[in-house]
């Protein structure tokens, strides 16, 4: 019988929400922090499925969370594409040569990087119960291509809207070729075990309206068919950060079975918005989970009315952060569970 997380993505709504947090398996837990301190960098710990699947566990271990997201990063893709990649300390990724600086079709393709991320998954799935519904993911287009063609993340994702506006028809084929490159991956993820994919868009909500049709919504609406096609029983999330008012658009438009909600959004609009019935995955503000006191169950509890009559996976508006205390989580848990 499928867990309770794969059940709610799948319609049916439980007396409990169920509840996985966007980063879980990470620098927070000091489990995690050993590990890297003995394995090395971020890279090569994707890289190592061994370590990756034990990282993907750690919080399901601790925490007995009801999803198990797992441990890789959104820029495997652009890495598996052919452009290079590094994790420098305090810096974030860097990727080189960029778009700007070189086209495509220069890079050499070495998909094989994909495998020890598949091996992950199926290690993953080995260690977890039944329960445990075990997540893929990848990086949505837009996103995506904003690290090509900066070489790096930014504020405003200026780089990528300016080539957007100066040279659809290049951003387009940049588009295509990350949006053939995921469907390989996520169908890849789902052959080795996992049950749900979540495809992140972080960087949706720098997009004025008609290119959020043209570079969020679209590109996510050719990933969802392609998985539909193959894999028509595993429900995809949609997670638009930032993507506000154009969230319903988002919603109906893309065909993903579920969608994620930052912490910018009113879950109560939320509720009323978006399509009667659908899934919905969030909202609680990270920083709150960081700073807790009073004001963190009552959030919780806020969010738990807001969406008491649909389908709901309780998560954060984002990644949890690194600074955050274990018995803040625990206190989320609390108010949740009882």
């Amino acid at each position: 019988m499928p867990g309770p997380l794969l059940e709610t993505l799948k319609g049916h709504r439980q007396e409990t929400a169920p509840i996985w947090l966007m980063r879980q398996a990470g620098r927070y837990l000091p489990e995690y922090r050993e590990l890297r301190a003995e394995k090395g960098g971020f890279l090569e710990l994707v890289y190592d499925s061994e370590a990756a699947a034990e990282i993907t566990v750690q919080p399901i271990k601790r925490f007995g969370f009801d999803g198990a997201i797992l441990f890789s990063d959104i820029l495997i893709v652009p890495h598996a594409m052919g452009q290079g990649l590094e994790f420098l300390a305090g810096e974030g990724p860097k990727l080189s040569p960029t778009l700007l600086e070189t086209e495509l079709h220069s890079f050499t393709p070495t998909f094989e990087r994909f495998d020890p991320v598949y091996e992950t998954v199926r290690r993953t799935r080995a260690q977890i119960s039944d329960q445990v519904t075990m997540l893929g993911f990848a990086g949505s287009p837009w996103t995506v291509a904003t690290y090509m063609i900066a070489g790096e993340g930014s504020k405003d994702q200026g780089k990528a809207r300016l080539l957007a506006y100066q040279d659809p028809q290049r951003m387009q084929a940049i588009c295509d070729a990350i949006i053939e490159v995921s469907v390989e991956y996520l169908r890849g993820q789902i052959d080795a075990g996992a049950e749900a994919v979540q495809l992140f868009d972080s960087w949706a909500g720098s997009l004025a309206p008609d290119q959020f049709e043209r570079w969020v919504i679209a590109p996510n609406a050719k990933i969802t068919a392609a998985i539909k096609q193959s894999h028509p029983d595993t429900p995809v999330i949609g997670f638009p950060k930032g993507a506000g008012e154009k969230l319903p658009s988002y919603a109906r438009e893309t065909g993903v079975d579920a969608v994620g909600l930052d912490e910018s959004l009113d879950p109560a609009w939320a509720n009323a918005a978006l399509p009667e019935g659908m899934p919905v995955q969030g909202n609680l503000d990270p920083l709150l989970v960081e700073a807790g006191g009073d004001a963190l169950p009552k959030r919780i509890q806020t969010v738990l009315e807001a969406f008491e009559d649909r389908p709901h996976v309780f998560n954060l508006g984002h990644g949890i952060g690194q600074f955050t205390p274990i018995e803040h989580v625990e206190t989320l848990l609390k108010a949740l569970r009882g």
